[in-house]
């Protein structure tokens, strides 16, 4: 039980951080859970053989309420196109509920490495933004659901929103900014929801896992990122307005090399 407790301050703190910077930077929480639960949850017994399982599940269920507040928050704006969100749902939806499914068959150490490697690019891509607006129509349904359907599943594998590949998608078939922003917030709410209902029931009969588990879900680190995230988010959003949020992004991005270099190399 000590070492429970010891996790979830941990956690707490954890959260208060991720809380901050993603209402000051406006990037999910996964990219920086998941690497810090890498690092905390063998303490509490998790071997070695389903500790990124649990750490990405974790993960998802944990922005469930940080999405749910950016969509709320976009819906208020005006920037949610929910025409557009209906016709991705069915893709989004199916896409991270099989990534629970699709990750117990991924080796832990493969999936370990592929989540460094998408850090490292996510940090290219927070530093160096890819320039995608454009004045194309978006493709045809099927093609949308193919694309959007493995968008949402390596969203799911790696414990994110989805928000930073599909923004991009949305701008490149010429959705406005703000709108794919918005529908994005909307997307990533369905992603953290059926990703953790993927993961739970991916996991619910696996043999070995320690106590305070739901499937692949610690609820204990759960509780301590969640309990603090939510408050600090909107503290972080506040300071975006004044602090120099370009130059923190490249530092932020720096860090987030150093840790995905650092996974690679185990």
């Amino acid at each position: 039980m000590e070492q429970v407790i010891w996790v979830i301050g941990w956690c707490v703190l954890l959260g208060a951080f991720v809380g901050f910077m993603a209402g000051l930077l406006g990037i999910g929480g996964g990219l920086m859970i998941v690497p810090a639960l890498l690092y905390l949850l063998p303490s509490v017994g998790f071997g070695a053989d389903y500790l990124p399982h649990v750490a990405i599940a974790t993960s998802l269920s944990a922005i469930i309420l940080t999405s749910l507040s950016s969509a709320k928050a976009h819906h208020g704006r005006g920037n949610i196109d929910f025409s557009l969100l209906e016709v991705l749902a069915p893709a989004v939806l199916l896409g991270a509920l099989a990534s629970g499914f699709v990750s117990e068959r991924i080796p832990a150490e493969q999936l370990r490495q592929a989540f460094a490697i998408f850090v490292i690019l996510m940090a290219l891509q927070m530093a160096y933004p890819f320039k995608t607006e454009s004045n194309r129509s978006l493709p045809s349904a099927a093609a949308l659901f193919v694309i959007v359907f493995f968008i949402a599943l390596i969203a799911g594998l790696m414990g994110i929103g989805g928000g930073v590949l599909l923004v991009p998608l949305l701008t490149f078939f010429g959705v406005a900014m703000r709108t794919a922003v918005g529908v994005s917030a909307g997307t990533g709410l369905l992603i953290a929801l059926s990703g953790s209902t993927g993961y739970v029931i991916a996991g619910w009969n696996a043999q070995g896992m320690p106590d305070y588990t739901l499937g692949y879900v610690y609820l204990p680190a759960l509780v301590g990122i969640v309990c603090t995230s939510v408050l600090t988010a909107p503290l972080g959003a506040k300071a975006a307005s004044s602090w120099p949020t370009a130059i923190l992004k490249k530092i932020f991005a720096l860090l987030l090399t150093i840790i995905g270099l650092r996974l690679v190399v185990g």
